[in-house]
């Protein structure tokens, strides 16, 4: 039986990502414009955009609208460690503010400060629920875009999540850093357990499920591409939940691993 050759976009995808793996094309560096790509190939130029498509759904790549394909600062998934993260040596390690931070310098790259987005608002129904609130009320929150970029230049940034916190009112009022752009060393954990409201126990729901438009522009991945939508709770040792977290983040990107001891 003959052998079927692969066809045209699976064939050229693969050769540039052995180009990748290969250092050819370091993390970071700008691949060729989709009409050079299809120039070099001889290919129809939807073809040579169905390239670069099937190299983002590897996570090989990212595309930034008007300014090109790049190769992901992130090749390998971080490894989001679902049992440790949270300690407070981990969230501070090297001076991190918070897990996030302290997970994308181990991997040898920074966060790129952004804005974050801080406001009081009535969260979704879900988080209003979760954190024992009128429908009606407002609570304080805290929306992030999350690139990644180099120590030494970021002229390229790749975002790898979006995270949206939300924290009771009574609680922001206690804590006014809670309000500030920078939360401190340790983040907003390490603030609230200043102020006796420590987090002792954690829980986390996970789905996986298409994104919306709006999340998927602020992550640059395409419509069709699944994200991973986390909500995490922190519970103090009364039983209160003063924090929901909601981390949405690109399937190609992000490996949770979680460890419990459990009984013989």
């Amino acid at each position: 039986m003959t052998k079927r050759e692969p066809g045209k976009v699976p064939r050229i995808a693969a050769s540039i990502a052995a180009k990748i793996e290969r250092g050819v094309y370091p993390p970071g560096s700008a691949l060729p414009s989709v009409p050079e790509l299809q120039a070099a190939e001889g290919i129809a130029y939807q073809t040579a955009r169905d390239v670069y498509g099937l190299l983002e759904d590897q996570g090989l790549v990212f595309t930034r609208r008007g300014k090109g394909t790049y190769v992901s600062l992130v090749l390998g998934k971080v490894l989001r460690d679902g049992t440790g993260r949270y300690l407070p040596t981990a969230r501070s390690e090297g001076g991190a503010v918070g897990a996030f931070d302290a997970e994308i310098r181990r991997m040898g790259l920074v966060p790129k400060p952004t804005p974050v987005v801080i406001a009081r608002e009535r969260p979704p129904k879900c988080v209003a629920e979760l954190l024992g609130l009128h429908h009606a009320s407002k609570a304080l929150k805290r929306a992030r875009v999350m690139p990644v970029t180099f120590p030494d230049n970021d002229e390229v940034s790749e975002v790898v999540q979006l995270a949206t916190s939300w924290f009771p009112p009574d609680l922001a009022d206690q804590c006014p850093q809670l309000e500030q752009q920078n939360t401190g060393p340790g983040g907003s954990k390490s603030r609230l357990a200043e102020i006796g409201q420590a987090q002792v126990r954690l829980r986390e729901e996970i789905e996986v499920r298409p994104p919306s438009e709006e999340e998927a522009a602020g992550l640059g991945i395409p419509v069709d591409q699944a994200v991973l939508e986390i909500t995490h709770m922190g519970i103090t040792a009364e039983g209160r939940i003063v924090e929901v977290c909601l981390h949405v983040m690109p399937r190609t990107k992000w490996r949770l691993a979680y460890e419990w001891e459990i009984g013989s």
